[in-house]
């Protein structure tokens, strides 16, 4: 059976952790709730009439406005999650080509560190936006991803955004968000997510 705060952190955690008075609104619905109850009704039947609960997070956001990120604003975050992950990966590289043999095992260790690099950078990329909605550069340019309705992301959406990445297809994909009306990419109009601003006041 589930309780009204079960239904109330179901609903929460729908939302980003950077909405804007999203502990304002866990108070207010278990307020909601607890009248209702005190007025006669059923628990069960006071979060039937309330609905799924990612349907009323949906509904809580819809009120909270969205700000569309620029092009730079973007490449600038992802500039610093490449200087984080992908720098160590070249340096090790590096070491290991020049201890190498020349010839075919060189090429061999270019070949597994870039796919080997580009599935990592994927994995803690996907990782971190399911999680948290921000990546390390997100985190530092006042940005994250959410679907659009402003809901946090799902696990498989948070792969789908990373597919160009893995594919060796992200410049194509990324030159997208300079002509859509919300600056996405390709893959993220196909995820059906998007990036936005946090506000300083949300980050509060």
């Amino acid at each position: 059976m589930m309780t009204a705060d079960d239904y109330i952190n179901r609903v929460v955690d729908y939302m980003p952790r950077a909405t804007p008075l999203r502990s304002q609104i866990a108070t207010e619905l278990r307020g909601h709730i607890a009248e209702r109850v005190g007025n006669g009704q059923s628990l069960d039947d006071v979060l039937r009439n309330l609905g799924d609960p990612a349907a009323l997070a949906d509904s809580y956001l819809a009120a909270v406005p969205l700000s569309t990120v620029s092009f730079w604003r973007r490449a600038a975050a992802k500039i610093v999650d490449l200087l984080i992950f992908v720098v160590p990966i070249i340096a090790v590289t590096v070491w290991v080509w020049t201890r190498s043999e020349p010839g075919f095992l060189q090429g061999m260790i270019v070949g597994i560190a870039l796919l080997g690099g580009s599935l990592i950078f994927g994995v803690y990329s996907a990782t971190a936006e399911c999680l948290t909605g921000q990546t390390a550069g997100k985190y530092l340019m006042e940005i994250r991803v959410v679907r659009e309705s402003g809901a946090r992301i799902s696990a498989g959406q948070a792969i789908v955004r990373q597919l160009p990445m893995l594919l060796q297809v992200f410049w194509i994909d990324a030159l997208f968000a300079l002509a859509t009306d919300k600056a996405q990419r390709a893959f993220e109009l196909l995820s059906k997510t998007r990036v936005v601003c946090v506000e300083r006041e949300e980050a509060r």
